[in-house]
């Protein structure tokens, strides 16, 4: 059942790329051939996207040099068909090249760190001021 699907290839780009805040996934397929693996190539960006800074041929060149050969990378990999759950035909996957581990900050630091941004925020404020007497 599921081995029929013919997923060939799924790209996952950030949101924002056609829609505001909506994440995208493309899929593409080869005909007449039962798919056995499934290549995911998740499209990370150093920028955010938006009207005024579209996704361009540079953001994809990764990409298409990966797709070329279906090349495993960190933002690249695979998942076999038999590991999907056949009953949700769920294609979206985790990339098992990053890690969810996230760095929380000391309470000191981030104390200091709102305490440094208010008090530049007064000297703003009051620089303000003194140009309005």
């Amino acid at each position: 059942m599921l081995d029929t699907c013919n997923v060939y290839a799924i790209l996952d780009l950030p949101a924002k790329v056609f829609t505001a805040g909506v994440k995208t996934v493309v899929l593409f397929f080869k005909k007449g051939e039962p798919t056995k693996r499934i290549w995911y190539y998740q499209l990370n960006l150093d920028r955010n996207l938006g009207k005024t800074n579209p996704l361009n041929e540079k953001d994809l060149a990764d990409f298409v040099e990966c797709f070329k050969g279906f090349k495993e990378t960190e933002n690249s990999w695979f998942v076999d068909v038999v590991d999907l759950d056949a009953d949700k035909l769920d294609l979206s996957a985790k990339n098992p090249n990053k890690s969810d581990e996230v760095i929380y900050r000391e309470p000191s630091e981030i104390i200091y760190e709102m305490e440094s941004l208010n008090n530049a925020s007064a000297t703003i404020l009051n620089k303000i001021k003194e140009m309005l007497q």
